[in-house]
């Protein structure tokens, strides 16, 4: 649903002028630092984009599902790390409190998020506990008005720089099931709390992810999401949460594809071999339509479910087949066009060698490709009445 067409539009022409004339140019210079550079994450709050989902009452734009996919296709075609430095303020690192938070939880937090002033991580990975996410360690243990948390958490995006946890842990030690799990809201001076190095990843630099420990962390029962009252809710909310974002993911992904094909759609029809365009070979076109009809595939399949959702249908099967499709059609296109660089694709510093580094994450967070063909089938068999 888009609510004001013409208001709409002018912000998606003001991002797409943004990323090709303040981001594109300064991603070399991102990857470099591995950080994005203050002047443009100030310029970036400015602009009201780590407020985007976050809803008006709380400062922010309070974007409907449909809004906020096709603002994300514009926003990843520049560089992953300028959309991962919102992207968790815009997706899973406030969802919970715009979906399940207290009146005083969101008055707290989210016009700070909303600002850029916050920024948010959702912590929910352990070790011994990612596709299988009801397998969590992480334990809270009930001592007065708060609860004590020990444990840990890998690969969080934002963690080094958050100032908000969301983290879920295990309330109940006798439940091994979803219904002992709890989700926490954890300032990060929190006594206890504390976070690792950045990784050295692949790809992806500007956007740091490290693990982030609990050791005797003190938290008040008021600091569960949705209050005291909601403890045992916390998968619940991790559900909804990661619902909506794998429908966000999908678009994030779409982005980068649509960069990939405009950098080598102008790269064959410049470079010359055997005396013509090498857009002139059949083969190499084979590869443009291939990549054109799947970046199409996705994006219509990402905007029937997101205005699904907002029509309030449970779109719990189509938002993995959204993260599924259009992950795995990312990968797919960044193949493609390294070949038709040829040797250039190779080369560190163009822009595709880039993104094939850093999309190879898609098809692995916010679910596995393989959870989502497995969510998929279970739901498509259940439906039939066969599982």
């Amino acid at each position: 649903m888009i609510r004001d067409p013409e208001a709409f539009r002018e912000l998606l022409a003001n991002v797409r002028r943004q990323v090709r004339e303040q981001m594109i140019p300064r991603e070399a210079e991102v990857e470099r630092l591995d950080a994005v550079p203050d002047d443009l994450v100030a310029d970036l709050a400015r602009s009201g984009y780590f407020g985007w989902s976050i809803p008006e009452a709380y400062g922010g734009a309070g974007m409907t599902t449909e809004e906020l996919v096709l603002a994300a296709m514009e926003l990843s075609q520049a560089s992953v790390a300028f959309r991962a430095r919102v992207g968790t303020n815009t997706g899973i690192g406030s969802e919970a409190l715009v979906a399940d938070g207290t009146p005083a939880q969101k008055d707290r937090y989210l016009p700070r998020m909303a600002r850029g002033e916050l920024t948010g991580c959702f912590a929910l990975t352990e070790p011994g506990a990612g596709s299988d996410a009801v397998a969590l360690q992480t334990s809270a243990v009930r001592d007065g008005d708060h609860y004590v948390l020990n444990g840990s958490k890998c690969f969080i995006t934002n963690a080094p720089i958050a100032g908000l946890f969301t983290v879920m842990a295990r309330t109940d030690p006798e439940d091994r099931s979803a219904r002992g799990i709890t989700a926490f809201l954890v300032e990060r001076e929190t006594p206890g709390l504390s976070t690792g190095q950045p990784y050295d990843k692949m790809g992806q630099a500007g956007s740091p992810v490290s693990e982030v420990f609990f050791a005797d962390c003190r938290v008040h029962a008021d600091q569960i999401v949705g209050g005291a009252q909601n403890t045992g809710n916390g998968f619940k909310t991790a559900m909804k949460v990661l619902n909506k974002q794998r429908i966000h993911l999908a678009a994030l992904c779409t982005g980068p594809a649509i960069r990939m094909l405009d950098e080598a759609v102008a790269h064959v029809t410049q470079r010359r071999q055997f005396g013509q365009a090498v857009a002139e070979f059949q083969l190499v076109q084979a590869l443009i339509a291939d990549c054109q009809t799947e970046i199409h595939a996705a994006r219509a399949l990402i905007l029937e479910t997101a205005r699904a959702r907002d029509a309030g249908e449970d779109v719990t099967m189509q938002a993995s087949m959204c993260k599924y499709f259009a992950s795995e059609m990312c990968g797919r296109v960044a193949d493609r066009c390294v070949q038709m660089l040829g040797g250039t694709g190779f080369i560190r510093g163009h822009a595709i060698e880039r993104f094939y580094r850093d999309v190879r994450l898609f098809r692995l967070y916010e679910g596995t490709s393989q959870i989502h063909q497995l969510n998929i089938a279970k739901r498509t068999l259940a439906r039939a009445g066969q599982h």
